[in-house]
């Protein structure tokens, strides 16, 4: 790696990789929308002569092919991050997620100084998973329109690195959390006890079990394999070795808090998810990437509460 672009890298996971690329000597060029990212999260880089932002929209095609020129390493993370969104509004995970995902291809195929391409997928593409925990080769169905999104961009990549001759690599993440963080459970649970502290609402029955990695684990994860990538595509589950209920995430975010509110379940659908399409259960299996070296350093449950102290602060909340 050389010359890198980060999409999406005034993100949560974005601005995180982009500290470390930037930390490790990198030119690094950086492409974001803004419209879940936030300058503030790398305004500290700016003027660096390493440094390169343009807010711009991966669904430019002229853009995409201007920002491709002279990029050896393609980590491509912009995507619309809300899955409840794929329920009422499906369109946009198709536009912000595969529509600029073939764009991006598109222009490093016309471009051709590429070597590798890391795509940022999801443990959602397993959709309700029928091994626990799920490794790589379990099939893929998704049961929302975000995880179908990322299933038909990681086949995409795979097409286009066979045909075009760069090294393509789809990492699928478990929930990432730390700080910066602006969506999800965690989030979402400490802006509810901001504004009524008293009682939180709780999606679905509480019972919800996942995996969550912090995000300087999932940092040295995708460093770790991308600098490992040899073969024309390859896929990484990347996720820890346990995982956590609902309903505990809730008891250490008010923890951290310092209160004690009141638990009301929605119970969401007839089984107990948050929303339709949310998956219940997962837990990827991460024996595939343990084989090259890594392994997390910090637990779901660690991890949950780092970022929820963390968050707190950010929030002034604490």
């Amino acid at each position: 790696m050389q010359n890198i672009l980060v999409t999406g890298g005034a993100g949560f996971i974005g601005s995180h990789l982009v500290d470390r690329l930037l930390e490790n000597g990198y030119f690094v060029r950086v492409i974001d929308n803004l419209s879940s990212g936030s300058l503030d999260f790398i305004k500290n880089h700016h003027g660096k002569k390493n440094f390169e932002f343009i807010k711009g929209d991966l669904k430019d095609k002229e853009l995409v092919k201007r920002i491709v020129k002279d990029i050896d390493t393609v980590f491509h993370l912009a995507a619309n991050p809300e899955v409840r969104l794929s329920v009422t509004e499906p369109e946009v995970h198709f536009r912000e997620n595969i529509v600029a995902t073939f764009n991006l291809l598109e222009a490093v195929r016309i471009e051709g100084s590429v070597d590798k391409f890391v795509f940022a997928s999801s443990s959602t593409v397993y959709g309700d998973a029928k091994q626990i925990p799920t490794p790589e080769a379990h099939e893929i169905r998704p049961i929302s329109v975000y995880g179908a999104s990322k299933a038909s961009c990681e086949a995409l990549i795979c097409s286009y690195s066979h045909l075009y001759g760069f090294k393509g690599l789809s990492l699928r993440y478990a929930n990432i959390i730390g700080p910066r963080l602006r969506h999800g459970v965690i989030y979402d649970f400490l802006m509810k006890l901001k504004k009524d502290p008293t009682k939180l609402e709780i999606l679905g029955d509480g019972t919800q079990q996942k995996s969550y990695l912090y995000i300087d684990d999932t940092i040295e994860a995708t460093l770790h394999v991308t600098a490992r990538a040899s073969q024309a595509y390859d896929v990484y589950n990347i996720g820890n070795e346990d995982w956590i209920t609902v309903k505990e995430i809730a008891e250490i975010v008010s923890d951290v808090l310092g209160l004690k509110p009141q638990f009301i379940f929605t119970g969401g659908t007839p089984d107990g998810r948050g929303w339709p399409g949310d998956v219940k259960i997962m837990l990827l299996s991460i024996e595939k990437i343990k084989k090259t070296g890594w392994k997390p350093k910090y637990s779901s449950r660690e991890a949950v509460k780092l970022t929820a102290e963390s968050l707190a602060k950010e929030l002034g909340l604490k």
